[in-house]
């Protein structure tokens, strides 16, 4: 009996039967009437099935209990139950009862035939649209084989085309290359004349000047050596004039400094900038700080060329007005000698100007045993290129920066560790070149979050530690660097050894 049991329960009818009655409960409103009374029957089958296992269940366990055992049970409970079922109408119902029901079946009958009716013309209908649809396609199709016959005729006739021209094409590229190499071998010769004609013109200004200071000597040595004081005066007061030289050199090359000193500041930006910034990682641990100190010494770089630029300037006014007499401007004069004499620049006394500022500057720190001269090569171009831009006209200088201000977008662009969101500048990384009140070259920014905040408390924390440890940060270095400092030594050039230096 218990294997009974339990064959029962392991075999998977009673869950198909469940899963049978699911399906049929989902798609009873889909399926058809045949559909619906299949499915009816096949659980009917699976429900046959079970109660013959139950019924083999049932005698078995009347058998193991004797011949009176269960009696009582299967009188009051098994036949009632199969009376219930199996028999026609219950004792006692009415016969109305019975002749309402068939009359119901009969007029559900009927309601399902006129559904079944109406699905069929639905059917039929859903029918006649598709045909007409199917004929509307095969005339679409036939319109696209015409279009794309039509196509491939327009092809024909353009490659046909395209085949007739391609001689006069490649005739007029040969012409044209002909053309173009006429007109850069007449480039090369303008540009060959022009270089002459500037050299001609430079020698001109040089032998005017040499000619100009040979005379003014020659008239002092007179005059040294006449022995009347009367006309000693009368000498001094009239000097041989000064030959006409041509101050156009600083106007004619004025575009070609400008983009070859933007040029040079850019380069310096790309290359030199970042091997300084190498060089000053391997010291300084701190990204920040190496980024700070290289956007001081360009910052103090410009200040102390300029003010060398102011004192170059007045002591070649201080020169020349003894001797100048010409048609041209003196100013021009004064700006055409600065652009001829750019060598004669002390660029290592503004050096050394630079270490000196950036040593007392209280926004960077270096450590105590290096010293800021090993970026002596990268403040001594950013001199030189900040000096020749004085001779420009206009000339051009960096912008000027604060930490904490509104980024600008026109002037500076954001590094890569930025927060692109912040709108204010945490520190600068490369100044902005300027010409009046345009931006030539952008610099570059670092924007944080709280970067007025964060550079207060900087400052703050920074001053304590310097005024602590005084005697360890770079002032100490200061006196030193003269004798670090290399010694100039600079022979004066054949056109120049007349000339005296300034």
């Amino acid at each position: 009996m218990a294997e009974s049991l339990r064959r029962l329960i392991s075999n998977e009818t009673c869950g198909l039967l469940q899963e049978k009655l699911e399906g049929w409960y989902k798609d009873y409103r889909m399926n058809s009437c045949d559909q619906n009374l299949n499915q009816c029957c096949e659980i009917m089958e699976l429900s046959a099935m079970i109660q013959g296992q139950l019924f083999s269940i049932l005698s078995q366990t009347a058998q193991e209990g004797g011949h009176y055992a269960g009696v009582e049970t299967i009188k009051s409970r098994l036949l009632p139950w199969l009376g219930t079922c199996f028999s026609s109408p219950v004792p006692g119902r009415p016969f109305e009862t019975s002749s309402s029901l068939f009359q119901e079946s009969r007029g559900k009958d009927r309601q399902l035939r006129e559904l079944a009716n109406s699905r069929n013309h639905e059917i039929q209908q859903l029918e006649r649209e598709l045909n007409a649809t199917r004929l509307k396609l095969s005339l679409v199709q036939q319109d696209l084989e015409e279009a794309h016959l039509a196509l491939e005729d327009t092809k024909t006739k353009s490659a046909t085309t395209l085949l007739a021209a391609e001689d006069e094409i490649v005739q007029l590229k040969a012409d044209l290359k002909a053309s173009q190499a006429k007109e850069e071998c007449a480039l090369r010769n303008l540009e060959q004349l022009k270089d002459y004609e500037q050299q001609v013109q430079m020698l001109k200004d040089e032998i005017a000047i040499l000619g100009a200071k040979k005379s003014i000597l020659q008239s002092r040595l007179a005059r040294s050596r006449s022995p009347s004081p009367r006309l000693g005066r009368s000498r001094s007061l009239s000097p041989l004039p000064m030959k006409n030289i041509s101050p156009g050199r600083a106007r004619l090359t004025n575009v070609s400094r400008h983009a070859h000193l933007v040029e040079r500041f850019s380069d310096i930006y790309a290359q030199e900038r970042l091997d300084a910034q190498t060089l000053l990682r391997s010291y300084v641990d701190d990204l920040e700080m190496a980024q700070r100190i290289i956007y001081v010494a360009a910052v103090e770089s410009f200040h102390a060329a300029k003010k060398a630029f102011r004192q170059f300037k007045m002591r070649v006014r201080k020169t020349l007005s003894l001797s100048f007499s010409g048609p041209e401007s003196f100013e021009d004069t004064v700006m055409d000698y600065i652009i001829r004499q750019e060598d004669l620049y002390d660029v290592q006394s503004s050096v050394s100007e630079v270490i000196n500022a950036m040593n007392i500057n209280p926004k960077i720190s270096f450590p105590p045993e290096v010293d800021f001269i090993m970026i002596s090569s990268l403040i001594r171009e950013l001199c030189r290129v900040a000096f020749s831009m004085q001779t420009l006209d206009p000339p051009l200088d960096i912008a000027f920066a604060s930490e904490g201000e509104l980024f600008n977008e026109h002037k500076y662009r954001r590094s890569y560790d930025s927060d692109f969101t912040a709108p204010l500048v945490a520190y600068h990384v490369w100044p902005a070149l300027m010409e009046n009140d345009s931006v030539i070259v952008k610099g570059e920014a670092v924007t944080r979050r709280g970067a007025l905040w964060s550079h207060r408390s900087r400052s703050r924390s920074r001053g304590r530690s310097q005024s602590r440890g005084h005697s360890l940060s770079p002032l100490s270095h200061g006196a030193d660097h003269s004798r670090h400092l290399p010694s100039r030594s600079r022979s004066p050039s054949p056109l120049r050894s007349g000339s005296p230096r300034l």
